[in-house]
């Protein structure tokens, strides 16, 4: 069921028109006062409380794993559009990316809900200056128009 859910948001996002609309409700403040609890409850351990990420974080550490990377302004979560940051938190980062990429970030989609993993990325989403939140809707556009 659940990976049903995203195949349709999924190709909902990439199907749809240049001015797609994000798929998370980063403007609803009880969907992202929810996902401020999921991050806290399943993400801040690794990404921090304040979404800082690990120092060093684009280097892999000590046991060849990739860094927990920051999601605030800084890090380049924004530079990936909603469709891939879904399927990043449903399944995981090395599933994603493939080839030689090894990092610590499991998949969630067997832990949490569908509703979870948007609002968790609304909230992220939501600490972001507007500036970073045009440019990231811009990165949903040119997805939706590329398919990507």
């Amino acid at each position: 069921m659940r990976r049903m859910l995203l195949v349709s948001i999924l190709f909902a996002a990439t199907a749809g028109p240049a001015t797609a609309e994000s798929l998370l409700p980063f403007t609803d403040p009880e969907r992202v006062a929810a996902g401020e609890a999921v991050y806290r409850d399943y993400c801040a351990a690794c990404h921090g409380a304040a979404l800082e990420g690990e120092d060093d974080w684009r280097s892999p550490g000590p046991d060849g794993l990739m860094r927990a990377p920051p999601h605030d302004e800084t890090g380049h979560t924004w530079h990936h559009a909603d469709p891939l940051l879904i399927d990043i938190v449903t399944r995981g980062t090395e599933a994603v990316v493939g080839g030689d990429y090894r990092s610590n970030m499991m998949g969630f989609g067997d832990v949490l809900s569908e509703q979870e993993i948007l609002d968790v990325l609304a909230y992220i989403k939501s600490t972001w200056p507007p500036r970073i939140i045009e440019i990231h809707e811009e990165v949903n556009r040119n997805a939706a128009l590329y398919g990507n």
